[in-house]
């Protein structure tokens, strides 16, 4: 499964995708906590995931045929 990446989490990893072995599907919660697992310099970042362009939540299942991404807070003036 590849999930783009953005501004300081794709500083932290070095990478703008971050590519996790898990299945055909996985929840939103299950995702993250892979992650974190896999991706042990995000400890701590907040970010929303968006599936097919949408903020979804940790109950929603995603598989590896949506388009995903980690996107962390911004802002703006």
């Amino acid at each position: 499964m590849e999930i783009k990446v953005f501004a300081s989490i794709k500083e932290k990893i070095g990478s703008d995708t971050i590519d996790l072995f898990v299945g055909d599907s996985i929840t939103v919660g299950e995702l993250k906590n892979h992650i974190f697992v896999d991706y042990p310099e995000l400890d701590g970042e907040v970010f929303q995931v968006a599936k097919n362009e949408a903020f979804v939540k940790d109950d929603e299942v995603v598989t590896s045929d949506d388009s995903l991404a980690l996107i962390p807070p911004v802002s703006g003036g």
